[in-house]
């Protein structure tokens, strides 16, 4: 595959895409960028391509925000119309994670029989309730290259007779987080942040089962007030409003969305992470931070090991006493690849 279309409409896949889109580049594959604009908001959006040097979209798609429905079909229509009436004649398509752009562009690429390349495949939460899980089962049946962050995205396409075009390559996340802690080390403004070192939690909340569950999110807030440090936590526009109707805890400090660079420094400065986000997760994992999960499962089940990674759910108890621990004396297992996932996904796709 020598000419490709890559469809991303949301932060982490912004992230992801940008240290592929730089390998593709190295091998001399020819790649154009669809932007859905699923986050709309420049903080989520713009600020992300500027830093990262992500190449500009050939097209902004301009979804915005809707239901997941109306999202989706949305997508699915404006992206047909764009590769059918484009000039171009692409090899494959790539798409990432589990959004709902990632669905929309799968299923727009199997009807018109487009190989379709999904990086982040095989990993399960094993809950349907989950939006995310519906979209990544149904991207890996019609794929046919499937990237893999582990063996157990291997292992679990396997249980569902996936085998074909399968490649464990490690974490395209790993690879951003080693690249862009040293740009943002080197880029380091003092004066961004107040935030002293080791004196605060990165907090970040923003799935619906959390936000918009008022029982759940009065426990978390309840939890974060309990904590015996300030917690930080840049807030999801979708949220905002309605945490500017509530009596926050003086020790919750909320801030804007921060550009992926700023994230690095806010996780690399943190006590602990606090988070129902899935990339944090690992995001903490590489950075050496304990991360206190407030969901009540995880893709990332290898992060769970040796204690550096809890699920908690929403309950304020277990919040509290999961911060409260002792940092584990076991050493983080070396998962997810060696940071070359980019690389070697290049290769794989050059050689296909």
């Amino acid at each position: 595959m020598k000419n490709l279309l890559t469809v991303i409409g949301a932060r982490p896949q912004f992230v992801k895409a940008s240290v592929v889109s730089f390998a593709l580049k190295e091998k001399g594959i020819m790649e154009d960028i669809i932007n859905t604009g699923q986050h709309y908001d420049a903080e989520m959006s713009t600020v992300f391509w500027e830093e990262l040097g992500i190449p500009q979209p050939t097209v902004n798609l301009a979804v915005g925000s809707k239901s997941h429905a109306h999202q989706t079909a949305e997508i699915m229509v404006k992206l047909e119309d764009y590769i059918m009436s484009s000039e171009k004649k692409y090899d494959g398509l790539i798409v990432y994670g589990d959004t709902n752009s990632t669905l929309a562009a799968a299923l727009v690429a199997s009807k018109i029989h487009l190989p379709l390349i999904h990086v982040e495949a095989g990993l399960r939460s094993f809950n349907k309730a989950m939006p995310e899980e519906v979209n990544r089962i149904m991207t890996d049946h019609v794929s046919d290259l499937l990237f893999c962050s582990s063996e157990i995205g291997v292992s679990n396409l396997k249980k569902e007779n996936i085998t074909k075009g399968v490649h464990n390559v490690g974490d395209v996340m790993h690879d951003a987080v080693l690249k862009f802690t040293e740009i943002a080390n080197r880029r380091q403004d003092k004066s961004a942040f107040s935030f002293v070192a080791d004196e605060y939690y990165l907090a970040t909340v923003h799935r619906p089962s959390n936000t918009d569950n008022d029982q759940h999110l009065s426990a978390i807030i309840a939890a974060f007030g309990s904590l015996n440090k300030k917690v930080v936590w840049p807030v999801h526009p979708r949220v905002k409003t309605k945490l500017a109707k509530i009596s926050l805890p003086k020790n919750i400090e909320l801030i804007g969305p921060q550009p992926y660079l700023n994230m690095l420094r806010l996780l690399a400065n943190s006590a602990k992470v606090l988070t129902d986000s899935g990339g944090l997760q690992k995001e903490a994992y590489w950075s050496n931070k304990v991360c206190i999960t407030m969901r009540e499962e995880t893709e990332w089940v290898e992060t769970l090991e040796n204690g550096w990674n809890t699920l908690v759910g929403a309950d304020e108890a277990k919040i509290v006493a999961a911060v409260n621990a002792p940092y584990p004396t076991a050493e983080r297992m070396a998962i997810y690849g060696e940071g070359d996932a980019s690389e070697r996904i290049a290769q794989i796709i050059y050689n296909s």
